[in-house]
């Protein structure tokens, strides 16, 4: 992985929603380390929330942002696990034109290194609709920080190399100019 310090970075808004029925912006220590993160970075806040876990409100939500020309991205924390009250994934099932899988596979790889056999109870996923990057990252600040430091950060930077997301901005849309 190279950044290519000859190129301009381009910061991009992203959007945050943190998914759970107990935190509030008191608690919520992984979307604070998230937007720690991102912003440090060089990258902009459009909005942050927390929701409830249920598919239809984190659903219209996603929506909204998917419909909002200035939301290049979002990155949801939280109900990625399996039990009943964890339906992040369902949701973006709801809203994604276009799943992007070696997302969810790589940060299960990243996260065998420090939870063990344990990552395969995340389902952490990816995808994109309608031109804005769709990320859905665990709840725990160390599955925030792993999604961020080592998948993220260099993704979204249009300086990595060999490619990056942010270089297919443009392109997200090609379907749609028919």
């Amino acid at each position: 992985m190279a950044i290519d310090e000859s190129r301009t970075f381009v910061p991009i808004n992203i959007a945050v929603m943190t998914v759970s029925d107990t935190r509030t912006f008191a608690n919520d220590t992984s979307g604070d380390a998230l937007v720690e993160r991102f912003t440090a970075a060089g990258h902009k806040l459009a909005e942050r929330v927390i929701l409830k876990d249920d598919v239809m409100v984190i659903a219209d939500k996603l929506q909204q942002w998917i419909d909002d020309p200035t939301v290049d991205c979002v990155i949801t924390s939280g109900g990625t696990g399996v039990t009943g009250r964890d339906v992040t994934p369902e949701a973006f099932k709801q809203v994604c034109e276009k799943e992007i899988p070696g997302f969810g596979e790589l940060f299960r790889w990243i996260s065998l290194k420090s939870i063990g056999t344990s990552t395969v109870q995340s389902r952490a996923t990816a995808g994109v609709a309608n031109g804005t990057y769709l990320f859905a990252l665990p709840g725990s600040t160390g599955a925030v920080k792993d999604g961020w430091d080592e998948i993220l950060k260099y993704q979204l930077d249009i300086r990595h190399r060999p490619c990056n997301f942010v270089e297919l901005i443009p392109r997200l849309k090609e379907h749609r100019k028919k």
